[in-house]
């Protein structure tokens, strides 16, 4: 079917329902990117295997909302935004339920990748939602920028919301609390959205999804277990080697398909690439080092879990406001300079957090690296949107910002696996400092290709203003 150019307008008594709606959907899938970490001391117990157990707590979810975020966007397109939104927020708030209630490790890691494939559905139907619903370009860039700050303000609250629930109500309340949220969107979604089925039908590419999805879980299965089971075990090479031929059958699959779901062509352009290999590190360094910190913080250094999510304040609780200024300075001054500003920022942060860490380390004398970690970080994300968009045509807009998600989303998963592999789980100083030298080293080269691949457009940004920072 053609698509609809002119959707009716939403009545602005229905306006602030209907974007609630669409921003819970948002504020459960990043909650729970960040508030998991702060129970991971707590859920210990639960696990057979240690922390590998928990890294498959973190990156079930991550892997199964990475995996299939593309495809979660082309069955919303296919069988209509509002229907899979539902879907997607019934199974997140059915699978928190599964995570609160369950009995054993694998139970948990089971429901976490519902979580996941919930959380896929979710994002990209509720942002097409939105542009349906609002066909005036003004009206539609302040929703956004509403929506996307909404769900800015999850992840960063996730730690302290996520300590403060474990204080009074134990670690499976982080789950549980999703459930009436989900209720409440759930009804507005049904009383204030409409459909979208006349947009376009998308073909699916499932030999390529189905690639991806074994790729990446070979690859962090094979780094998590590289430590417990041994780097020689057959287990973990053939993991590695799983990985590699499943890598080069999902380029090979892409090259040729009519309807890839990652269009490799848009790699042709500097700026995408090289936004695609930053947003790739800048999530392996801020994942696991959230992962880490959290174990640390919760380990050596006694915090309680309350404790430990007010320890996370430096390092996320100036993201708004930063995000603000980085597209400000992006709008003026192009999105190279704020990029590779804070990058060179974050990595002098973890380099200097490498330095302070000792095995008579406090909090107070590492808060500061995390402040400046954070303070890197936040300038980043925003001017590297911007300059993904603006390397392609606005009716591709949606499909790059859908690379760039599941790109940083893979990463964060890799992240989690990588620095735990050799971190000792928290728990070893000189484990910790190689991680987060490792951070600085990757944040590093992610500034030189900043500085080599960021270009400006040679025209006004194709993503369109004021949305392509979101």
């Amino acid at each position: 079917m053609p698509f609809d150019a002119s959707p009716k307008p939403v009545a602005p008594v229905r306006r602030g329902a209907l974007l609630t709606a669409l921003s819970l959907g948002l504020v459960v899938v990043l909650l729970d990117v960040s508030i998991v970490n702060v129970a991971l001391d707590q859920i210990r117990g639960l696990m057979d295997d240690g922390v590998a157990g928990l890294q498959w707590v973190v990156n079930g979810y991550t892997l199964a909302f990475a995996g299939l975020l593309l495809t979660g966007g082309a069955l919303g397109d296919r069988f209509g935004a509002r229907r899979l939104y539902l879907v997607g927020f019934a199974l997140f708030t059915l699978a928190s339920l599964g995570c609160g209630l369950a009995p054993s490790g694998p139970v948990l890691i089971a429901a976490r990748v519902a979580q996941g494939l919930g959380a896929a559905l979710l994002v990209p139907c509720s942002l097409t939602l939105l542009t349906h619903a609002y066909h005036d370009p003004h009206e539609r860039a302040r929703a956004i920028g509403i929506w996307g700050a909404v769900g800015s303000m999850a992840m960063v609250a996730g730690p302290v919301v996520g300590g403060l629930l474990i204080a009074l109500f134990g670690w499976r309340s982080i789950f549980l609390v999703n459930l009436p949220i989900g209720l409440v969107g759930l009804w507005l979604t049904q009383r204030f959205t409409v459909e979208t089925e006349g947009r376009h039908s998308r073909a699916l590419d499932l030999p390529g999804q189905i690639l991806a999805i074994v790729g990446l879980v070979a690859l962090t299965g094979a780094i998590i277990e590289g430590e417990p089971m041994g780097w020689a075990s057959p287990v973990v090479l053939g993991g590695f080697a799983l990985f590699l031929t499943a890598g080069a059958a999902f380029l090979w699959v892409e090259a040729r398909s009519p309807a890839p779901m990652l269009p490799l062509g848009l790699f042709r352009q500097s700026t995408f690439s090289a936004a695609s290999f930053i947003g790739f590190q800048v999530n392996i360094a801020f994942y696991g080092s959230l992962f880490l910190l959290s174990l640390y913080f919760q380990g050596p250094l006694g915090m309680s879990p309350l404790v430990t999510g007010l320890a996370f304040v430096p390092m996320t609780g100036l993201t708004g406001l930063i995000n603000i200024v980085a597209g400000r300075i992006a709008a003026r001054w192009g999105s190279r300079l704020p990029i590779v500003t804070g990058l060179g920022i974050g990595t002098a942060g973890f380099a200097a957090l490498a330095v302070v860490l000792t095995p008579a380390s406090t909090y107070g004398g590492i808060w500061w690296p995390l402040l400046v970690i954070g303070f890197g970080m936040a300038l980043v994300i925003p001017p590297l949107i911007a300059a993904m968009l603006a390397t392609v045509e606005r009716t591709r807009a949606g499909v790059a910002s859908g690379v760039l998600n599941a790109v940083r989303q893979t990463g964060g998963a890799v992240g989690v696996a990588m620095l735990g592999a050799i971190s000792g789980g928290g728990d070893s100083t000189a484990g910790m400092r190689a991680a987060m030298l490792l951070c600085a080293g990757l944040l590093a080269l992610a500034m030189i290709v900043g500085l080599l691949g960021i270009r400006p457009p040679p025209g006004p940004l194709a993503g369109g203003g004021p949305e392509a920072l979101h």
